[in-house]
């Protein structure tokens, strides 16, 4: 039988951590004067209580080493868990939102996604939009930490390939997500440390500095401003863009950097290909609003930030690219589902499953011309085995079928084509805003019904865990083994 007391502490410890996050915010709604500390203030109890409860009655089951079957039960009851305590603050808050709308702003929060039901939030009390902020900050950590421990020993949509990376972790995971995790936590602190500063010499204002500092490093999209980052402009964008890219790297090369390393980023074919990519993209994009009607195309700025922004899975909008013409966003919706680096905080597919999909397919047509020779697909100029390929051919095969399983639920709400398919890519590749008038780069997903905001909250969740370890645990077998 499956002893649930592990996946219970661990839950347990998180939802109290959660919870002592919450002074953050009744901290500045204090020194503003706002009517607010109090909703922080219960939220804040009740999560810790009820996290600390949880911890408690399930501590005499703890042990170094987590069974398969534990390790993919924990990866995803923490992702629904953590949105239910971050909910709080939203319901009992001045947004005043439903349970459905509150666990959709924290769902999207946590999984990075940035997409929002919360309009009016220039007027927001600013523990509220901190709450957002610490939402996606903590998201962002946490799937690094899931995508350096947990998926590669899951096997999940190729991630194997990186248990070489010197983070062996199967049978003691609990001891080295914690050590992994405190390595990790001192760089993303750094370099969100360095993003509010930057932004700061860029002419943000303190609060707008850090909130966006968090939600930038997390590739979130969070912004303080209905009109996302249109309220910015100049060099913030650029700032925007650096700390983007840099948020969409492996974060285990920050790690082998510094401990004295320097050679670790240049190295990394995938942050080659990712950065090559951005170039043609750019570039691209560039080309063609220079081509096309000056009075409705964009500048070169403007241009660079969305085009990264849609490829990090960031998020923000400094511009209604719907009016940019055709081309341009068809070709945005496709560079939303490439997305960054593995073990960064950067969501969608991924480069690196692009890198074995085109090598796999480099080599069937080599075998083609040549039937009698041998061929191996290689990555990072290692050979790559079948289990590798079959895992990531699998992942292109259920985020298509799951993509157009999620669009065809939206349908049956109600909502039109362009919202259903752009809100469906939008959800499982947590890339934040859809495409049209209703959740395109200038709306939000306020209007949509209950029923659509569901679908799309398990969408992000089951995206931002790629796929296959939210699956497995919907068989038979999973609970048989």
């Amino acid at each position: 039988m499956l002893d649930l007391r592990p996946v219970g502490y661990v839950i347990g410890l998180l939802v109290a951590l959660l919870g002592t996050t919450m002074l953050f915010p009744l901290l500045i709604d204090l020194v503003d004067g706002q009517g607010e500390w109090p909703v922080f203030l219960q939220s804040a109890l009740f999560s810790v209580f009820a996290g600390g409860l949880l911890a408690l009655s399930c501590a005499n089951g703890v042990r170094e080493g987590l069974t398969i079957q534990q390790t993919f039960l924990l990866t995803t009851t923490v992702w629904i868990a953590l949105p239910l305590f971050g909910a709080l603050p939203f319901m009992l808050g001045d947004t005043q939102l439903s349970f459905t709308d509150a666990f959709f702003e924290a769902m999207s929060g946590l999984t990075t996604t940035g997409s929002t039901v919360v309009s009016g939030l220039d007027a927001l009390p600013r523990g509220l939009l901190l709450w957002r902020g610490i939402l996606q900050w903590l998201g962002g950590i946490g799937i690094i930490v899931v995508a350096m421990v947990f998926l590669p020993e899951l096997r999940v949509g190729g991630m194997q390939i990186f248990r070489s990376e010197g983070f062996d972790t199967f049978g003691k995971i609990l001891p080295r997500a914690t050590e992994i995790s405190s390595r990790i936590s001192v760089i993303y602190v750094a370099l969100t440390a360095a993003c509010a500063i930057s932004y700061g010499a860029a002419g943000m204002n303190g609060f707008d500095s850090v909130v966006h500092s968090m939600t930038t490093v997390a590739t979130g999209g969070f912004a303080n401003y209905d009109t996302s980052f249109g309220a910015f402009s100049g060099p913030a964008e650029y700032v925007s863009v650096i700390f983007m890219m840099l948020a969409a790297l492996p974060f285990v090369r920050f790690v082998q950097l510094t401990a004295g390393q320097p050679d670790a980023l240049l190295k990394d074919s995938q942050i080659r290909a990712f950065f090559g990519t951005a170039v043609v993209l750019v570039l691209v994009m560039t080309l063609w609003n220079m081509s096309y009607d000056s009075a409705q195309g964009s500048g070169f700025r403007e241009t660079l930030f969305n085009t990264v922004s849609l490829l990090t899975g960031t998020g923000y909008a400094s511009a209604d690219y719907m009016q940019w013409g055709s081309f341009p966003v068809a070709l945005l919706f496709f560079v939303g589902l490439i997305g960054g680096c593995a073990g960064s905080t950067a969501c969608s597919i991924k480069i690196f499953r692009y890198q074995l999909l085109f090598a796999s397919i480099k080599v069937q047509i080599q075998r083609i011309r040549a039937p009698s020779g041998v061929f191996q697909p290689r990555y990072a100029g290692r050979a790559v085995g079948p289990d590798v390929l079959s895992s990531v051919i699998s992942f292109f095969v259920f985020f298509i079928v799951t993509m157009g399983a999620v669009s065809w639920l939206l349908a049956l709400t109600g909502l039109d084509f362009t919202t259903s398919v752009s809100g469906a890519a939008a959800a499982l590749a947590n890339i934040g805003p859809g495409l049209g008038d209703v959740i395109g780069p200038s709306g939000n997903f306020a209007s949509l019904n209950d029923g659509a905001k569901w679908i799309l909250s398990a969408a992000m969740l089951i995206g931002r865990l790629e796929l296959l370890a939210v699956y497995a645990i919907l068989t038979i077998q999973f609970w048989r083994a």
